[in-house]
């Protein structure tokens, strides 16, 4: 597939590929062969359906277009940043619509010269009600040599203002994780399917899981019962804080909160290496949110599990196909469990940090080896490391006054 967009010339081209099966180095090879060297205008716009996403396409971009400036443009942090890295125009923008179409109508960047436009999991910002804010900043857009879209699931049919014609398609089954994924029944006695999860959670082997809910209430009440329970979990859905948001995934990642309860907001966009699990608490709304749940999950040339709990009040979808069926125990010798904490600096790329400045840092100063030191995720005015849960007190301690390329750092732990 990204071999088949390397060599694609087409003006149009629709790329329907599979979650984690790479579309974004794709697409990015793609857009490459058409970017001149560093310029004064912008070259290529790329439109995505969520803030995290946004992000994630954003730093595949930055490594592999080196020479070439990239900007990324989300609501959650502050205007003013964005203002600021728009001072020069960028030779490309990774944005959401909302966001981009704020700044064209502030005047903050001209988009008419762009050589390329990618739409990045087009259906989903259909999904999400971005088709005007898109025609608007289509319309914005001069007239590309190259209109990419890219969808999880076959497209129906385009709008005439995206001017495409008759598409290229490009479509790539070979990396599809279905045929890795156990699809596994879980039956609860009770309609309240909660001490069943429990049990299934407890019963799983140590590793990362996401537990995909319905709504957002859903997601706290279940969230609440896993805390309660002692399990390490965490909570994402729409109607938390940017940073609460970012926070959550990133302490998935790193093995802070090995288990995250989301809503379908967690179905697209997250690129989590290592999700060994994905558990359908709630039935999914169509069978397009059912291949994306599940395609957290098993990515590239990993396995991975997925369960669906049912009860007496569900109906089973005809799109479900079960492997098998389970019945927890609740025992399981090595469970899930959280083996690493998360350290916060309030500092980050704005303050001229890096992720080495930070490794060598807790390393010299902080007396951890190298293999102490886990993930690190560096933004604009903070970064999280992950660290030894054992050893996250004392490190945030010798830490407390600390100097990094001459600033004053806070470091402090964050809360599970």
């Amino acid at each position: 597939m990204q071999q088949a967009m390397l060599a694609s010339q087409s003006k149009a081209v629709a790329l329907i590929a599979p979650t984690g099966s790479g579309k974004t180095i794709a697409f990015t090879a793609n857009l490459l062969t058409l970017l001149k060297p560093s310029s004064d205008k912008v070259q290529a716009l790329i439109l995505a359906p969520s803030r995290e996403l946004t992000v994630q396409i954003a730093e595949v971009v930055r490594r592999a277009a080196a020479g070439l400036r990239t900007v990324a443009l989300y609501g959650g942090h502050p205007m003013i940043d964005e203002q600021r890295s728009l001072t020069t125009a960028p030779d490309i923008i990774v944005a959401t619509p909302g966001r981009m179409l704020d700044h064209l109508l502030r005047s903050n960047i001209d988009i008419s010269s762009i050589r390329a436009l990618i739409l990045d999991e087009y259906d989903k910002m259909l999904e999400l009600g971005f088709e005007s804010e898109m025609k608007r900043i289509t319309s914005r857009a001069g007239k590309p040599s190259r209109i990419l879209l890219t969808s999880a699931t076959r497209l129906e049919q385009l709008p005439e203002w995206l001017r495409m014609g008759t598409p290229e398609i490009i479509e790539s089954d070979t990396a599809n994780p279905r045929s890795r994924t156990a699809i596994v029944q879980v039956e609860s006695p009770a309609r309240d399917k909660l001490q069943t999860l429990i049990d299934l959670l407890r019963s799983l082997p140590n590793g990362k899981a996401i537990v995909f809910t319905g709504h957002r209430e859903s997601s706290e009440r279940i969230y609440n019962a896993l805390r309660a329970a002692h399990l390490p979990a965490g909570l994402y859905h729409g109607g938390l804080e940017q940073q609460e948001r970012l926070n959550a995934v990133d302490m998935l990642a790193n093995g802070t909160t090995p288990i995250l309860v989301a809503t379908d907001l967690a179905a697209r966009g997250l690129d989590i290496s290592g999700l060994d699990t994905v558990i359908h608490y709630h039935m999914p709304t169509s069978p397009e949110a059912w291949t994306h749940r599940n395609g957290r999950t098993a990515r590239q040339d990993a396995s991975g599990a997925v369960y669906v709990i049912t009860s007496e009040a569900d109906t089973i979808p005809p799109y479900i196909t079960f492997s098998r069926s389970y019945a927890p125990t609740g025992d399981n010798p090595d469970p899930i469990e959280s083996r690493m904490a998360t350290l916060y600096f309030n500092a980050g790329k704005k303050e001229k940090i890096s992720r080495g400045d930070i490794a060598g840092f807790l390393i010299a100063q902080c007396h951890l080896s190298p293999e102490e030191v886990g993930l690190i995720s560096v933004r604009d005015h903070c970064a999280l490391v992950a660290v030894p849960r054992e050893k996250a007190r004392q490190t945030a301690k010798d830490a407390s006054e600390a100097r990094i390329k001459g600033k004053k750092v806070r470091i402090s732990q964050l809360k599970r």
